[in-house]
């Protein structure tokens, strides 16, 4: 984490947006700006965890463990907010999405069939709870796979509201698809016998639970499709009463970053209404045509807005693309630099520009950093002690372990707690059983 942090402990709720962020936006408030790209970098960790190579078993699934997903995405060095992944998300549909939606492997013994891995939830450790000045639980959706073929299969009707939010939504409407990935389950699945919903929701009322002595916030984040999905579940959380601590309500904020339109008009009403628990903020890149979709009538969005301009940016290629525009590591260097419409472009946070060609080609040659160098070790490819190379691109959880581990540790207690007979007690016995024995 970059930047000037030591202000967000105590400012954590106007930076969450308790003020719905006026006067913070234009020009960037100074504190806020590291804490938006620490939220995208959250979300950012769903791209680099997740398993995109058709031919994998494991595509669809997160590549590293809830244990070390943020280690190996780098998030844990130099940055004081600590986190501990608690939940790992899975989505379905149940109207058949276009594969821009989900990865689906070809392999014969393929792990998730018709399912996908959506995100996460985590919490502040002790750590990061002094760092970020409350008990902050996070949930993270993952976005979209590929831009192009999503835009070009997008346009999905609009449909009830309610089986996402419940019946304060009932006079609004939601994208189809949306909807679809938030509240499909499946029977059938490992994974996803609940839906994405319920999964998150559960676990986040089960923290809340664990926590409801401490300050607590809840802070949704997503990008692309994760940015719908980051709007909609903190909705979710919020109109159903699913944020109470104790007698009280805890903040829900969701940090939207390239998200696309969700719902029609009453919709976004019905979420701006709200705003007493609820603060929505999306980011927009200017050259971004994603938030602008679907194209649609009767689309908007709800929330406030910052748009920044990566065009700006003089560590940029001027060659981009929709692909590039609308990549997450682009918004966020964006955002590290934006000055507002009015002056030009200047990192204000000395956040690492090699980021931005993480899974892009976007930085100027000067820069010397390789396009796409976001890559596992040999692209998973893993030698055993036979000298043989196999796919190996994915790390197990040791939930199991962790289960069976406790069933033991219970066993044992129990077991300490049930007292031998000692040698005098059982001469007593003896003596007492021999006497009744002749009487």
């Amino acid at each position: 984490m970059s930047g000037d942090t030591a202000n967000i402990a105590r400012r954590w709720k106007e930076l969450s947006g308790s003020t719905n962020w006026n006067n913070m936006l234009q020009p960037l408030d100074k504190d806020l700006r590291p804490y938006i790209i620490h939220y995208g970098e959250r979300a950012q960790a769903t791209y680099d965890t997740f398993i995109f190579n058709k031919i994998s078993p494991f595509a669809g699934d997160s590549s590293f463990s809830k244990k070390h997903l943020f280690e190996r995405t780098g998030l844990t060095k130099a940055n004081p907010f600590k986190y501990e992944v608690t939940k790992f998300l899975y989505a379905t549909s149940s109207i058949g999405l276009p594969e821009a939606y989900m990865v689906r492997s070809s392999a014969k013994n393929a792990g998730l069939k018709n399912t996908n891995w959506i995100g996460y939830v985590a919490v502040a450790t002790d750590e990061g709870k002094a760092a970020l000045g409350r008990r902050d639980i996070v949930i993270a959706w993952r976005g979209t796979i590929q831009v192009e073929e999503w835009l070009k299969d997008f346009d999905f009707p609009l449909v009830p509201a309610a089986p996402a939010l419940g019946d304060k939504a009932r006079e609004g409407k939601m994208h189809r698809g949306f909807l679809s990935v938030y509240t499909s389950d499946n029977p059938l699945s490992q994974h996803a016998k609940t839906s994405a919903k319920e999964q998150s929701t559960s676990e986040v009322k089960k923290l809340l639970d664990k926590y409801k002595n401490e300050e607590v916030s809840i802070t949704v984040t997503g990008h692309s499709l994760g940015g719908a999905l980051a709007t909609i579940s903190a909705a979710d959380i919020a109109l159903n009463g699913l944020n109470k601590v104790g007698n009280k309500t805890c903040p829900v904020t969701a940090f939207g970053f390239a998200s696309p339109k969700i719902g029609d008009k009453k919709l976004a009403d019905i979420l701006n209404a709200a705003n007493k628990d609820l603060h929505i903020l999306l980011i927009r890149n200017i050259p971004d045509i994603v938030p602008a979709s679907p194209v649609a009538p009767g689309y908007t969005n709800a929330g406030e807005e910052l748009t920044i301009n990566t065009l700006q940016s003089d560590f940029l290629s001027r060659v981009g693309n929709v692909a590039i525009w609308h990549d997450l590591e682009i918004y966020l260097h964006g955002i590290a630099g934006t000055q507002g419409s009015q002056k030009p472009f200047k990192l204000a946070i000395p956040r690492d520009i090699s980021l931005v060609n993480k899974q892009t080609d976007a930085l100027k040659e000067n820069h010397s950093v390789p396009g796409s160098w976001w890559v596992s070790g040999n692209r998973g490819m893993t030698q055993g002690n036979d000298g043989k190379w196999t796919l190996n691109d994915h790390e197990k959880d040791d939930d199991k372990k962790k289960k069976r581990k406790k069933k033991k540790k219970r066993q044992s207690q129990s077991q300490r707690h049930i007292r031998p007979i000692s040698f005098t007690s059982s001469v007593v016995l003896k003596i007492l059983l021999l006497k009744l024995t002749k009487e």
